[in-house]
């Protein structure tokens, strides 16, 4: 969870690109309710009801904790400036994500690729 939250806040902080114009000056909200990028902020997929999505959930004490840990500034060293993640539900992850090659492999965290942004990402 604090992998998520380290890139959502990468997004909302980004300087360049897509996200500095979906967060327009940092907007946590634009960034979460972007289309296509969270799945729980999804009412449905593939024309699907979402079961889990945002409205459906009851927040623990957890989930508090790691956004308030956020909200403070904090992010696991390991993500970086990392701004995709994925689950490839497969052992390796691709070199580039998303498909416009805007973003470049940098680490493995649990089940999930992370991706950091290249040169391309601030033409996007």
């Amino acid at each position: 969870m604090k992998a998520v939250a380290s890139v959502t806040m990468n997004r909302v902080n980004s300087t360049e690109g897509e996200y500095a114009r979906i967060s327009q000056g940092g907007s946590i909200r634009n960034i979460i309710f972007q289309e296509g990028q969270y799945d729980c902020a999804r009412e449905s997929i593939r024309n699907q009801y979402n079961p889990q999505n945002i409205y459906n959930m009851n927040p623990t004490e957890i989930h508090y904790y790691i956004a308030d840990w956020a909200l403070a500034g904090n992010r696991l060293n390991e993500i970086g400036n990392c701004l995709w993640y994925l689950n490839p539900f497969k052992p390796t992850c691709s070199s580039t994500f998303p498909s416009n090659g805007s973003g470049t492999f940098h680490t493995r965290y649990g089940k999930h690729c992370f991706y950091r942004p290249t040169a391309k990402y601030a033409r996007t």
